[in-house]
């Protein structure tokens, strides 16, 4: 049940929080051959969280390099940068807005817009709060891991290879973790 009562979150500071590059990543995993997983990173170009006082009230935009690709294999990654997969000449971005917070269960919820190769579809982030706290310059802090899992053919995504022994080289869903830190603007 979607709770629309203001949360109480100990530490929660009001204002503009922008990321942390050098504390935050992006990643991803992708099954590959059906049998196991394919996981990867991107860097982040820049996250803004504007936090009014009811936290359900917070609206967040992400930006990600993805030319920034980086799965551990130059090859890959070159192919992931084309036009079979994102086409980073044209789509030089991964974009996300959000649309809304919610608490369901217990958990906190960031809807919002995800834009892929020009693709903007609706998506859900589980929210899981580290905590706030001061580093020893005095800049306030926050941390969190928000996580999601979308259709990559959705957003146009659709290169593959049928495998002899039956499935696909590359499994449809993806899993996108953003790990991050933010500073609270004085």
């Amino acid at each position: 049940m979607t709770d629309t009562t203001a949360p109480e979150i100990p530490g929660y500071k009001t204002g503009t929080w922008v990321l942390d590059p050098s504390h935050s990543e992006v990643s991803f995993s992708v099954r590959h051959m059906m049998i196991s997983k394919v996981r990867g990173a991107f860097g982040l170009k820049s996250a803004t969280i504007v936090a009014p006082e009811n936290p359900l009230e917070a609206k967040v935009t992400a930006s990600v390099d993805v030319a920034s690709v980086d799965t551990k294999d130059e090859g890959r990654d070159t192919h992931l940068r084309s036009a079979d997969f994102f086409d980073v000449e044209q789509y030089p971005t991964l974009d996300f807005v959000s649309t809304g917070v919610r608490v369901d269960g217990g958990d906190f919820l960031v809807d919002g817009d995800l834009t892929i190769r020009g693709i903007t579809k609706p998506a859900t982030f589980e929210l899981e709060f580290g905590g706030f706290g001061t580093d020893p310059w005095g800049n306030y802090k926050a941390g969190a891991t928000a996580k999601t899992v979308v259709n990559r053919e959705d957003y146009g995504l659709t290169w593959n290879a049928a495998l002899e022994t039956g499935g696909v080289l590359v499994g449809k869903d993806v899993t996108i973790t953003l790990d991050l830190q933010g500073s609270l603007q004085a």
